[in-house]
């Protein structure tokens, strides 16, 4: 007769298929380790149905047959490769088949073909199996590891297969066996596939933006470019698909692709229980609901369910399944499987919280909830207050509460895990508090739930601070015992007491568990004056009145002792092996003397029932031993684990027992009433209900709790003989215990049961905790260890060894004697390898004495004769004393004689190690011989110093201890352990030499440690060890440290130097606060400046201004720096760049005055901002620019080089301004001129002219000293630029009529101006350097680039902007009157000159250099020089060489001899003394050049001008080029 209620075993985690409904609706089965439970569901409530027992692996898939007729077949896979197939109302085996060489991951029962079953295993093989004529077929569609298939509802052919990396397969399993699809998409596990109960693939309203559409021409065809010209598939279906990506893919099986795609949201967690520390688990299992083709169903993060509606467009696509908080899962769910139910669709979910749960579709609410257990049920108690409340101890490291007597829902269970985290091996109920209930665990942990309170369902017990070091067996509730028990009515009325693995029985106090327990064992001792070892204690009990305590012992004895003061009343020596369970009968029965009964059981199979009442009424004193029982209940074969008598009757019990089965009987009669047999494991724990006089609850290794009825079972005895036999073979179908670990001999294993050397082949430690689950039973709610593994991993090794070795057959295994010294508890699993009992033991150390030893353990006779002659040679030595006995070839008796003797021996024995190679015992024994100084300096000779004889060494003296360290230092630094030689110098006070040592190896900072550690302070040899270090960083570019090596030597200067090496922004600016820090100003000064150049090159003007005012001698400097920032605003507002700088430009925001001139906005702000209001300031601040000269500018120059030295010159202009000195101001501005003019920076030239005299120079004239005829000069050529920068503006916007003429004039401007370009670089002796012919070319490109520009624009523009008035351009030609001076084109024609016949000379040296290099042999003079000669014609020929093949003319030069080029030259020199100074001192434009652009602008000259021009480019054009750019204007 099954049970009538059952919490039947958790089902298997991360399965995709390992539950399913019956297509009746009646059944729904689970897989539950390697079993299947069944469930009859067929009702408003759960019932439970059966188990199918048969797989001895973990079942990894079952599905029930969906075809109609056929509703109690069912068929599940195995990890061992195996299929059954069930009839599930019989609970039989039909039939099995094993065609999978691998694990086996996913299984279905095609919904079409009633016989045919698809499966799939880990290493990608498919097998269609047809179970009504055994054929097989085998597929093998990719190399992976299959996670899921499903067999389509609509076309009998195709199976979808889901793999772990992603992938989605649909094969055809008819004669085609082709791949028709594969999809892609997700990027992860593929956890469930479903298809859409409804054919076709008509598309929903919110699709349409997610679809594309699909041509005529795409229809029928694949993906893989195969056409399938099947009409089943082409009609289609959809598919869906949940992956651990967090995504559910809708899939078009007739386009081969995703048509939707949704995201999990991330739903609020609600009531869940996981640590927020462990990574969010996922696993994403789809249900299509039967004939819903727009809703599918899918798990969540957290356990949720959604219901999600394909016809909702938007993001809230989804429905949360559970209105009310709790109806939800809590963790995540594995399966989901609906059948139809009346008019009602019922859907199952199983989860990783282990509840089963059923849930209306049509309301979205939960209707039952089933619990399951992971564990095995270690224990049962019933509240004594809160009647029907039935406590579940689980080895899933939780603990259930199950309200028994609830009406509207029959499983009304309570889970409690908080801070249990490990197997819940024992539970007690307060006596007279409601929810008050104690519980121990498997690592020894003792705690106290309170599970009344409404909130109790998330506030975590109070635990003891005092642990058990081994499993706790049994918590009992009893009176409190000294020392709890003195106080006068303060302390509490009951005391919790605990037995665990460890012998010792601890009291807890359950007012103040964080206080210490007591061991009631030095109560007993004290009481009852024991002096032996006390029995190890394996079980307590006390009599319900409290008067007495009953404890059980491994070695098979109990002991009564009686309250407060537990004094011993008798010992029952009874049993002879370790005691699993005393129960006393209950007190409220008609016969008072029965409460004096107690029942006990052991690892023997047999019962013993004693009556105690004569014992506690005599008045004898001393203990009495009872060897008599009162009764003997004999007829279970295995160990008795548990034991209940019956509330309602008198001297009824039952009995739980290994041999699986539970026993009620009648004790008085001793005679078996009724035998339970409904487990499929061995029986841990049983209750008798306290209601229901014919109800009893049992618990087994099963992971299930059984409610049965007594009334209606068929055996009244334990299985004996043959039914014992058919017993065990039921119980060793469970799976072996698989352990990864070697199988061992069990022999003195680190055992966590308290094993002892005494275990016999039958026993183990009281209720062997064996693996659950095929996992740890660390799977508890919060255990934050959750096994990652599923159910799958049956690897985690057992908690008793010797069943990590045995099947359950053999489990008849009692508690051992603790005879020896248990080993101590260990909690972590045993190594990899056993090792046997003598290699357990430490290798011996070699011995010391070797040889001697040796002689000793010769052949008796020889050890006689060493008895003889030891005699023999004392007798002599007594006659004569001083006469040392000769031992001969006996050394080793030196031993037992003299001194003398003792240290032959010790010879001989320290020869024998040098001889083997072990000088470390050589030495020890020279230690114990006293002879030290030979071993040190042996040693030392051999460089074989160690720190011990080191150490050692003192003993010998202080000079032998200076030396040796001495030599050990050597030694170290031959090992390049220098620091530690270091270390060793220091021990003998050898401070300078260490420190010598360190720094030689460039350890410094270990050697300045040591140094400022134990010298004085004014040492020079610290000073020295910083700058040597410093010096070293230096090198290596360390700069930072070696700057605080300076410092630390007191040399700032240095290390203000070393910081400014690196030359970055950073480094220059903490330099220079280094510097003022230490007194260096003026050091300081010239690092500010070149930091703050370096801020101006990046823009930086504010950074820059920062730096410089911390130095008052930098005053000068912030002006340029000032006048630079607001000229470069300027100049940026003039000519708006379209290129985007990398680094912006970071400006003050100065107030400025746009309507003064730029010198007045200038002055302004230095009066505004730096406060420069006297002349005084202005003087001071004009020395401190005048001080500072600035090379000339070249080509290469770079441009914001150009513009700070064109700063400096402008502000040198300011200043002279504010003070009125005109002449200077001149000079300053012409400087600023010419230096743009002299870097080829034109642009920037016609700028500056135009920003600081827009005006011209007329203003400035009239200020000057007309008598100073240098400033008057100044001043003509500072016009002449002024003019120069207009005639090339009038040039190159020519008046809008003459446009079109110009135009076609441009092409032959090229030419001249290029030729005048190449004259900038004949022109010497001015300011302007000598520039190569190419830079000038450049610079001339830039020009001719500008003119095109400025062309394009003008005829672009409208005449109204662009054009000139014309009598203003003829005013501005007259201007450039200025340019033609006869006399500066005179000088510069004699410059240039010069610079020809220079270069001419230049050329002849350097080839002679070359020529002389080149000869291998003298030749003579004449040769060389005609040589000379010819190359230097050939070279002089070349300037113009290119213009005489232009001309077609071969104008050939005479060769010119080194005389007459030296009489050129000083004609020329004489020429340019003769010209006055005032005119060779400052710049002017080229005045040829001058005289070409005007000829260029044409009919726009004046005629004088035009004249002039033309004169002084016949008087002074001798050069070939300005010949020939003056030819066509002469024609």
């Amino acid at each position: 007769m099954a049970a009538v209620r059952v919490l039947p075993a958790s089902p298997n985690w991360y399965s995709s298929r390992c539950s399913d409904a019956s297509g009746d609706g009646r059944l729904f089965g689970f897989a539950a380790r390697h079993r299947v439970c069944l469930l009859d569901v067929s009702a408003g409530a759960p019932a439970f149905y059966g188990e199918l027992v048969g797989h001895t692996e973990r079942i990894s898939g079952f599905t029930f047959c969906p075809c109609a007729g056929q509703s109690n077949l069912c068929a599940s896979s195995s990890d061992d490769g195996s299929v059954k197939i069930w009839d599930a109302e019989a609970l039989a085996a039909v039939a099995e088949y094993s065609r999978h060489q691998n694990a086996i991951s996913a299984l279905h029962w095609s919904p079409l073909v009633k016989d045919l079953i698809v499966s799939g295993d880990e290493k990608g093989i498919v097998v269609c199996y047809w179970h009504n004529r055994s054929d097989s077929q085998q597929f093998f569609p990719e190399p992976r590891t299959v996670f899921c298939l499903t067999c389509s509802p609509h076309h009998e052919n195709l199976v979808a297969i889901g793999y772990k990396d992603g992938m989605v397969v649909i094969i055809d399993i008819s004669r085609k066996r082709e791949v028709l699809h594969r999809l892609r998409g997700h990027d992860d596990e593929i956890h469930c596939l479903a298809w859409c109960p409804v054919p076709g693939e008509e598309k929903f309203s919110a699709w349409q933006d997610e679809l594309l559409q699909v041509g005529p021409s795409e229809e029928g065809r694949v993906p893989n470019g195969e056409l399938t010209q099947d009409t089943t598939t082409k009609k289609g279906c959809y598919l869906a698909s949940g992956s651990k990506d967090q995504t559910i893919r809708i899939w078009s099986c007739t386009r081969g692709r995703s048509v939707m795609t949704l995201k999990l949201p991330p739903t609020k967690r609600r009531g869940g229980a996981i640590d927020p520390a462990v990574k969010e688990r996922i696993w994403l299992t789809v249900h299509w609901p039967s004939g819903r083709s727009a809703e599918i169903v899918s798990s969540s993060f957290g356990g949720e369910l959604l219901l999600w509606d394909l016809t909702q467009s938007g993001k809230r696509k989804w429905t949360l399944l559970g209105s009310s908080d709790g109806q939800n899962h809590s963790r995540i769910v594995f399966n989901l499987s609906s059948v139809k139910h009346q008019d009602k669709e019922l859907l199952f979910s199983i989860s990783m919280d282990r509840d089963v749960k059923c849930w209306d579709l049509s309301t979205l609410d939960c209707s039952w909830t089933m619990p399951t257990l992971g564990g095995f049920v270690y224990s049962l108690a019933f509240s004594p207050v809160d009647t029907g409340c039935l406590a579940v101890g689980v080895g899933d490291s939780m603990i259930r509460v199950w309200n028994t007597l609830s009406m509207n829902n029959i499983y009304d269970v309570k889970t409690f895990w908080q801070s249990i985290k490990s197997k819940v091996t024992a539970l007690s109920w307060h006596p007279t508090k409601e929810g008050c209930l104690a519980f121990g665990t498997d690592d020894g942990k003792v705690g106290i739930f309170d599970t009344f309170s409404s909130s109790a369902k998330n506030k975590p017990p109070q635990i003891s601070s005092t642990y058990h070091k081994k499993t706790v067996y049994t918590l009992a509730w009893g009176p409190p015992t000294p020392p709890l028990s003195s106080g006068e009515g303060e302390g509490p009325s009951v005391t919790l007491y605990s037995c665990a693995g460890d012998g010792i029985v601890f009291q807890h106090n359950p007012w103040n568990l964080n206080g210490e327990a007591n061991d009631i064992n030095k109560v007993i001792r004290d009481t009852n004056s024991i002096k032996h070892k006390l029995p190890a204690h394996t079980e307590i009990s006390w009599k319900p009145d409290g008067k007495l305590l009953a404890l059980g012992n491994e070695d098979g004895s109990i002991e009564i002792f009686q309250a407060p003061n537990l004094k011993l009343l008798c010992t029952i020596q009874q049993h002879h092996k370790l005691i699993n369970a005393i129960r006393w009968h209950h007190e409220h029965g008609s016969q008072p003397e029965l409460s004096y009964l107690i029942a006990s059981g052991s690892i023997n199979a047999t019962i013993y029932v004693h009556n105690l009442k004569s014992v506690v009424e005599s008045s004898s004193d001393g203990p009495v031993t009872i060897t008599e029982p009162f009764r003997t209940l004999a007829g279970h074969t295995a160990k008795i684990t548990s034991l209940s008598w019956s509330p309602h009757h008198e001297g009824r019990l039952v009995s739980a027992c290994y041999d699986g089965t539970a026993q009620v009987w009648d004790v008085m009669k001793e005679e078996p009433l009724c035998n339970y047999r409904g487990h499929q494991g061995r029986l841990l724990s049983v209750q008798w209900s306290p209601v229901d006089s014919d109800s009893v609850y049992t618990g087994a290794d099963d992971f299930s709790v059984h409610k049965w009825h007594i009334s209606k079972q068929e055996h009244t005895q334990p299985p004996q003989g043959k039914k014992s036999i058919e017993l065990e073979k039921k119980r060793s179908m469970q799976p072996k215990v698989k352990s990864k670990k070697k199988k061992k001999p069990i022999g003195k294993s680190p055992a966590k049961q308290d094993l002892s050397d005494a275990v016999n082949g039958d026993e183990s430690a009281k209720e062997t905790l064996l693996e659950e689950n095929g996992v740890s039973d660390q799977e508890g709610e919060k255990a934050a260890e959750e096994a990652e593994l599923p159910d799958k991993a049956s690897t985690i090794v057992s908690k008793d060894p010797s069943s990590s070795t045995c099947d359950y057959s053999s489990f008849s295994l009692p508690k051992p004697f603790v005879t020896q010294k248990t080993t101590p508890v260990k909690k972590d699993p045993p190594k990899e390898k056993q090792i046997s009992d003598a290699s357990l033991k430490k290798r011996k150390p070699r011995s010391i004495l070797p040889f001697s030893t040796f002689m000793d353990h010769r052949s008796k006779d020889e050890l006689y004769q060493d008895c003889l002659k030891l005699a023999t040679c004392l007798k002599a030595k007594d006659n004569n004393e001083d006469v040392s006995p000769d031992l001969k070839d006996r050394i080793h008796l030196g031993l037992f004689t003299d001194r003398a003797s003792l240290h032959k021996m010790i010879d001989v024995e320290g020869k024998h190690h040098l001889e083997n190679g072990h000088p470390e015992l050589f030495q020890q024994l020279m230690l114990w011989k006293g002879d030290m100084k030979g071993v040190l300096q042996a040693a030392a000779e051999r460089g074989e110093l160690t720190d011990q004889l080191v150490a050692i060494s003192p003993m010998v003296g202080y000079q032998a201890w200076v030396w040796t360290v001495e030599a050990f230092a050597k030694q170290l630094c031959f090992q390049e352990q220098y620091v530690k030689a270091a270390s060793h110098l220091l021990s003998i006070h050898k401070v300078y030499e260490a420190v010598e040592l360190l720094k030689v190896n460039h350890f410094y900072r270990e050697a300045i440690v040591i140094a400022k550690a134990r010298l004085r302070p004014e040492d020079p040899i610290l000073k020295d060890l910083y700058t040597s270090w410093a010096a070293l960083l230096e090198k290596d570019g360390h700069y930072s440290m070696a700057a605080k090596c300076y410092l630390g030597a007191s040399s700032p200067y240095d290390a203000v130097k070393a910081l400014s090496k690196k030359g970055d922004v950073t480094s220059l600016k903490t330099a220079a606060e280094l510097a003022l820090i230490s007194g260096e100003e003026e050091l300081a000064a010239t690092l500010s400046f070149r930091c703050a150049q370096d801020l101006l090159l990046s823009r930086n003007w504010v950074g820059a201004q920062e730096v410089l005012q911390q130095h008052r001698t930098l005053f000068g400097q912030r002006l340029v720096f000032c006048l630079n920032e607001l000229l470069c605003k300027c100049l940026s507002e003039r000519n708006p760049c379209d290129r985007k700088s990398p680094v912006p430009p970071c400006y003050h925001t100065w107030e400025l005055n746009r309507e003064a001139s730029f010198i007045d906005m200038v002055i302004e702000v230095w009066q505004n901002v730096f406060g420069m209001d006297s002349t005084e300031q202005a003087t001071c601040a004009q020395e401190q620019l005048r001080s500072i000269e600035h090379p000339p500018s070249t080509n290469n120059t770079h441009p914001k080089q150009v513009l700070f030295h064109i700063s400096h010159d402008l502000a040198l202009a300011a200043l002279s301004y504010q003070t009125a000195t005109w002449d200077e101001a001149v000079k300053s501005i012409l400087g600023a001129v010419t230096r743009s003019y002299d870097a080829g920076n034109f642009t920037l030239m016609q700028d500056i002219c135009s920003i600081l005299l827009p005006e011209g120079c007329d203003n400035l004239r009239h200020k000057l000293d007309s008598t100073n005829s240098q400033s008057m000069a100044a001043c003509r050529s500072l016009e002449a630029f002024v003019a120069y920068s207009q005639l090339y503006d009038l040039w190159w916007n020519p008046p809008k009529e003459s446009l079109v003429l110009q135009k076609a004039a441009l092409d032959p401007v090229l030419c001249p101006s290029e030729q005048t370009a190449l004259e900038n670089s004949y022109i010497s002796g001015q300011s302007s350097s000598e520039e190569t012919s190419d830079q000038t070319a450049l610079e001339t490109d830039e020009k001719l680039y500008n003119t095109t520009e400025v062309c394009r624009h003008e005829t672009e523009g409208d005449s109204g902007t662009s054009s000139v008035d014309l009598t203003d351009r003829q005013s501005k030609l007259n201007a450039c009157k200025v340019l033609l001076s006869e006399e500066t084109a005179a000088l510069q024609n004699t410059q240039r000159d010069i610079a020809e016949v220079q270069q001419i000379l230049a050329d002849m040296i350097h080839q002679h250099q070359q020529q002389r290099d080149n000869l291998q042999e003298n030749t003579n003079g004449s040769t060389q020089e005609s040589t000379i000669q010819q190359r230097s014609e050939t070279e002089s020929d070349k300037p113009c060489s290119e213009s005489n093949q232009m001309n077609g003319k071969d104008e050939i030069k005479e060769p010119i001899t080194l005389p007459e080029l030296t009489k050129q030259l000083l004609k020329a020199k004489q020429k340019l003394a003769e010209f006055p100074d005032n005119l060779k001192v400052f710049s002017f434009p080229n005045v040829l050049e001058c005289c070409l652009v005007l000829l260029h602008t044409g009919s726009q000259c004046p005629r004088d001008l035009h004249e002039q021009a033309l004169h002084l480019l016949k008087e002074h054009g001798s050069a070939n080029t300005y010949k020939k750019a003056v030819r066509r204007f002469l024609t």
